[in-house]
């Protein structure tokens, strides 16, 4: 079984930048599409980011292109966020998922984390 956890969330204030990480367990890293959903209060959830699995090829919802960039270490089994210029709209709990499709659909991915809290507040 693929266990995915996130970690790095918190409370930081418009305008400051955060970095998400999503540790995965076993050795299968590179061949998943890995990705970054998010789920504000009362929304559904929504895609952020994707990363293949040669990490060559990115792709982001437009509502966070050029201010997030999605990045992996094979060798840590580990993908990261990282979120700049964050907006209160950023407020969500962000979740890590693996998959094998490159739909930006959250039913395209078979494994997720717990989630990590993001608030943009001031």
């Amino acid at each position: 079984q693929v266990q995915l956890v996130e970690s790095g969330g918190g409370l930081v204030q418009p305008g400051d930048s955060l970095r998400l990480s999503c540790a995965a367990s076993g050795r299968f890293f590179s061949s998943y599409v890995m990705g970054w959903f998010r789920q504000a209060p009362g929304k559904e959830r929504e895609f952020v980011a994707a990363l293949s699995g040669d990490g060559r090829t990115t792709r982001y919802a437009d509502s966070v292109k050029g201010r997030f960039t999605i990045s992996g270490d094979n060798a840590k089994n580990t993908v990261y966020l990282q979120m700049n210029s964050v907006k209160p709209e950023d407020t969500a709990v962000y979740y890590c998922a693996a998959g094998r499709s490159w739909q930006p659909l959250s039913n395209a991915y078979d494994f997720w984390g717990q989630g990590t809290q993001v608030t943009v507040s001031s």
